[in-house]
Protein backbone atom coordinates (compact mmCIF):
# COMPACT_ATOMS: atom_id res chain seq x y z
CA UNK A 1 0.00 0.00 0.00
CA UNK A 2 1.47 3.28 -1.05
CA UNK A 3 -0.23 5.45 1.58
CA UNK A 4 -3.31 5.80 3.68
CA UNK A 5 -5.30 9.02 3.88
CA UNK A 6 -7.92 8.58 6.61
CA UNK A 7 -10.40 11.44 6.75
CA UNK A 8 -9.40 13.95 9.40
CA UNK A 9 -6.85 11.61 10.98
CA UNK A 10 -3.10 12.02 11.16
CA UNK A 11 -0.33 9.43 11.09
CA UNK A 12 1.57 8.54 14.26
CA UNK A 13 3.00 11.89 15.39
CA UNK A 14 6.29 10.35 16.59
CA UNK A 15 7.47 10.20 12.99
CA UNK A 16 8.17 13.13 10.68
CA UNK A 17 6.45 13.40 7.30
CA UNK A 18 9.71 12.52 5.54
CA UNK A 19 10.12 9.42 7.71
CA UNK A 20 6.56 8.29 6.96
CA UNK A 21 7.12 8.74 3.22
CA UNK A 22 10.29 6.66 3.50
CA UNK A 23 8.51 3.87 5.36
CA UNK A 24 5.61 3.88 2.91
CA UNK A 25 8.11 3.38 0.09
CA UNK A 26 9.85 0.57 2.00
CA UNK A 27 6.54 -1.26 2.52
CA UNK A 28 6.05 -1.28 -1.23
CA UNK A 29 9.65 -2.28 -2.08
CA UNK A 30 10.60 -4.67 0.74
CA UNK A 31 7.37 -6.53 1.49
CA UNK A 32 7.47 -8.79 4.54
CA UNK A 33 11.13 -7.88 5.22
CA UNK A 34 9.95 -4.67 6.89
CA UNK A 35 8.82 -6.72 9.92
CA UNK A 36 12.32 -8.13 10.51
CA UNK A 37 13.86 -6.85 13.74
CA UNK A 38 17.27 -6.04 12.20
CA UNK A 39 15.55 -4.22 9.37
CA UNK A 40 13.57 -2.09 11.84
CA UNK A 41 16.70 -1.45 13.93
CA UNK A 42 18.54 -0.08 10.90
CA UNK A 43 15.63 2.17 9.97
CA UNK A 44 15.35 3.46 13.54
CA UNK A 45 19.08 4.25 13.66
CA UNK A 46 18.92 5.99 10.29
CA UNK A 47 16.00 8.16 11.37
CA UNK A 48 17.54 8.99 14.76
CA UNK A 49 20.78 10.20 13.16
CA UNK A 50 19.16 12.30 10.43
CA UNK A 51 19.25 16.09 10.54
CA UNK A 52 15.46 16.18 10.29
CA UNK A 53 15.18 14.66 13.77
CA UNK A 54 17.30 17.32 15.45
CA UNK A 55 15.65 18.27 18.74
CA UNK A 56 13.21 15.35 18.57
CA UNK A 57 13.25 12.06 20.54
CA UNK A 58 15.20 9.15 19.08
CA UNK A 59 13.21 6.54 17.20
CA UNK A 60 12.89 3.08 18.76
CA UNK A 61 12.93 0.00 16.57
CA UNK A 62 9.70 -1.16 18.21
CA UNK A 63 7.95 2.02 17.03
CA UNK A 64 9.11 1.34 13.48
CA UNK A 65 8.01 -2.30 13.71
CA UNK A 66 4.58 -1.33 15.08
CA UNK A 67 4.07 1.16 12.25
CA UNK A 68 4.98 -1.42 9.60
CA UNK A 69 2.82 -4.07 11.25
CA UNK A 70 -0.20 -1.76 11.37
CA UNK A 71 0.14 -0.85 7.69
CA UNK A 72 0.59 -4.49 6.66
CA UNK A 73 -2.55 -5.45 8.57
CA UNK A 74 -4.53 -2.66 6.93
CA UNK A 75 -3.23 -3.70 3.53
CA UNK A 76 -4.34 -7.30 4.09
CA UNK A 77 -7.91 -6.11 4.68
CA UNK A 78 -8.12 -4.18 1.42
CA UNK A 79 -10.08 -5.96 -1.31
CA UNK A 80 -10.27 -4.36 -4.69
CA UNK A 81 -13.58 -4.94 -6.46
CA UNK A 82 -13.91 -2.64 -9.46
CA UNK A 83 -17.44 -2.89 -10.89
CA UNK A 84 -17.99 -3.19 -14.61
CA UNK A 85 -20.10 -0.19 -15.56
CA UNK A 86 -21.76 -0.86 -18.89
CA UNK A 87 -21.51 2.19 -21.09
CA UNK A 88 -19.67 4.25 -18.47
CA UNK A 89 -16.10 5.46 -19.03
CA UNK A 90 -13.53 3.91 -16.67
CA UNK A 91 -12.47 6.33 -13.88
CA UNK A 92 -8.83 6.19 -14.84
CA UNK A 93 -6.94 9.35 -15.66
CA UNK A 94 -3.97 7.25 -16.78
CA UNK A 95 -5.95 5.72 -19.66
CA UNK A 96 -6.93 9.15 -20.95
CA UNK A 97 -3.32 10.13 -21.58
CA UNK A 98 -1.75 6.69 -21.97
CA UNK A 99 0.77 6.19 -24.73
CA UNK A 100 0.28 2.40 -24.71
CA UNK A 101 -0.95 0.75 -27.92
CA UNK A 102 -4.72 0.38 -28.11
CA UNK A 103 -4.58 -3.42 -28.03
CA UNK A 104 -2.52 -3.23 -24.83
CA UNK A 105 -5.05 -0.89 -23.26
CA UNK A 106 -7.84 -3.36 -23.93
CA UNK A 107 -6.00 -6.04 -21.96
CA UNK A 108 -5.45 -3.83 -18.91
CA UNK A 109 -6.91 -5.42 -15.77
CA UNK A 110 -8.71 -2.61 -13.91
CA UNK A 111 -8.87 -4.72 -10.74
CA UNK A 112 -5.09 -4.35 -10.34
CA UNK A 113 -5.29 -0.54 -10.18
CA UNK A 114 -5.82 1.52 -7.03
CA UNK A 115 -8.18 4.46 -6.90
CA UNK A 116 -9.01 7.59 -4.94
CA UNK A 117 -12.36 9.36 -4.68
CA UNK A 118 -13.41 12.89 -3.77
CA UNK A 119 -15.77 13.03 -0.82
CA UNK A 120 -18.86 15.20 -1.18
CA UNK A 121 -18.63 15.98 2.54
CA UNK A 122 -15.43 18.02 2.45
CA UNK A 123 -14.20 17.94 -1.16
CA UNK A 124 -11.00 16.10 -0.20
CA UNK A 125 -9.57 13.01 -1.90
CA UNK A 126 -9.33 9.68 -0.05
CA UNK A 127 -8.04 6.25 -0.96
CA UNK A 128 -10.69 3.76 -2.04
CA UNK A 129 -10.81 0.43 -0.24
CA UNK A 130 -13.50 -1.06 -2.46
CA UNK A 131 -16.38 -0.29 -4.81
CA UNK A 132 -19.57 -1.71 -3.30
CA UNK A 133 -22.21 -1.07 -5.99
CA UNK A 134 -23.02 1.08 -8.99
CA UNK A 135 -26.06 2.81 -10.43
CA UNK A 136 -27.12 5.23 -13.15
CA UNK A 137 -28.82 8.48 -12.15
CA UNK A 138 -31.50 10.37 -14.10
CA UNK A 139 -28.89 12.28 -16.13
CA UNK A 140 -27.48 9.01 -17.41
CA UNK A 141 -24.24 9.38 -15.48
CA UNK A 142 -22.85 6.51 -13.45
CA UNK A 143 -22.19 6.52 -9.72
CA UNK A 144 -20.35 4.05 -7.51
CA UNK A 145 -20.80 3.45 -3.81
CA UNK A 146 -17.35 3.77 -2.26
CA UNK A 147 -15.84 2.40 0.93
CA UNK A 148 -12.88 4.58 1.99
CA UNK A 149 -9.70 3.11 3.45
CA UNK A 150 -9.81 3.35 7.24
CA UNK A 151 -13.58 3.91 7.48
CA UNK A 152 -16.64 1.82 8.11
CA UNK A 153 -19.98 1.50 6.34
CA UNK A 154 -21.33 4.65 7.98
CA UNK A 155 -18.90 6.71 5.87
CA UNK A 156 -19.77 5.08 2.51
CA UNK A 157 -20.74 7.53 -0.24
CA UNK A 158 -22.24 7.52 -3.71
CA UNK A 159 -19.62 9.14 -5.95
CA UNK A 160 -19.92 10.33 -9.56
CA UNK A 161 -17.52 8.03 -11.38
CA UNK A 162 -16.63 10.52 -14.11
CA UNK A 163 -16.15 13.59 -11.93
CA UNK A 164 -14.82 12.26 -8.63
CA UNK A 165 -13.07 8.90 -9.09
CA UNK A 166 -9.60 8.49 -10.53
CA UNK A 167 -6.47 6.39 -10.35
CA UNK A 168 -4.59 6.99 -7.10
CA UNK A 169 -2.17 9.94 -7.14
CA UNK A 170 1.44 9.04 -6.43
CA UNK A 171 3.85 11.07 -4.23
CA UNK A 172 6.86 12.36 -6.14
CA UNK A 173 10.43 11.43 -5.25
CA UNK A 174 12.87 14.30 -4.60
CA UNK A 175 14.52 13.57 -7.96
CA UNK A 176 11.25 14.00 -9.86
CA UNK A 177 10.70 17.72 -9.33
CA UNK A 178 11.29 18.30 -13.06
CA UNK A 179 7.93 16.59 -13.70
CA UNK A 180 6.07 19.52 -12.11
CA UNK A 181 5.27 22.48 -14.35
CA UNK A 182 3.51 25.79 -13.76
CA UNK A 183 -0.21 25.29 -14.35
CA UNK A 184 -0.18 21.58 -13.44
CA UNK A 185 -3.02 20.06 -11.45
CA UNK A 186 -1.53 18.40 -8.36
CA UNK A 187 -2.73 16.82 -5.13
CA UNK A 188 -1.39 18.40 -1.91
CA UNK A 189 -1.86 17.98 1.81
CA UNK A 190 -3.58 20.88 3.58
CA UNK A 191 -3.35 21.01 7.35
CA UNK A 192 -5.65 23.26 9.36
CA UNK A 193 -6.70 23.54 12.97
CA UNK A 194 -9.85 21.45 12.49
CA UNK A 195 -8.80 19.06 9.75
CA UNK A 196 -5.97 17.79 7.58
CA UNK A 197 -6.73 16.33 4.14
CA UNK A 198 -5.56 16.09 0.55
CA UNK A 199 -7.01 18.55 -1.98
CA UNK A 200 -6.55 19.40 -5.65
CA UNK A 201 -4.40 22.44 -6.35
CA UNK A 202 -2.72 24.18 -9.27
CA UNK A 203 0.93 25.19 -9.45
CA UNK A 204 1.33 28.97 -9.73
CA UNK A 205 5.09 29.38 -9.50
CA UNK A 206 8.21 27.25 -9.14
CA UNK A 207 11.55 28.31 -7.67
CA UNK A 208 14.11 25.78 -8.86
CA UNK A 209 16.91 25.27 -6.34
CA UNK A 210 19.94 23.09 -5.95
CA UNK A 211 19.23 19.85 -4.12
CA UNK A 212 21.22 18.91 -1.03
CA UNK A 213 21.57 15.86 1.23
CA UNK A 214 17.96 16.36 2.34
CA UNK A 215 16.75 16.01 -1.24
CA UNK A 216 14.69 18.45 -3.30
CA UNK A 217 14.74 22.04 -1.99
CA UNK A 218 12.67 23.59 -4.79
CA UNK A 219 9.75 25.78 -3.71
CA UNK A 220 6.33 25.34 -5.30
CA UNK A 221 3.65 28.00 -4.88
CA UNK A 222 0.26 26.32 -5.20
CA UNK A 223 -3.35 27.43 -4.98
CA UNK A 224 -5.94 25.01 -3.61
CA UNK A 225 -8.96 24.68 -5.88
CA UNK A 226 -11.57 24.29 -3.13
CA UNK A 227 -10.88 27.52 -1.20
CA UNK A 228 -8.40 29.50 -3.39
CA UNK A 229 -5.90 29.63 -0.53
CA UNK A 230 -2.21 29.61 -1.44
CA UNK A 231 0.67 27.70 0.12
CA UNK A 232 4.33 27.03 -0.52
CA UNK A 233 5.52 23.45 -0.74
CA UNK A 234 9.23 23.25 -0.08
CA UNK A 235 9.96 19.95 -1.76
CA UNK A 236 8.62 17.90 -4.64
CA UNK A 237 7.95 15.18 -2.07
CA UNK A 238 5.03 17.28 -0.78
CA UNK A 239 3.32 16.98 -4.17
CA UNK A 240 1.38 14.13 -5.77
CA UNK A 241 0.64 13.64 -9.44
Amino acid sequence: MDRLRPRGRKSFTGFTKAEIRKMEKLVHESGENVLDKDFCLNIAKCFSRSSGRAGKPIVKWTEVHSWFQSVKQDSAKVTKNVPELAGAPPPIKALESSEKPKDEEKNLDLSELEFEARSSKDGAWYDVEMFLAHRFISTGEAEVRVRFVGYGAEEDEWINIKKAVRERSIPLEHSECNKVKVGDLVLCFQERRDQASHYDAHVLEIQRRMHDIRGCRCVFLIRYDHDNSEARKRSSEEIML
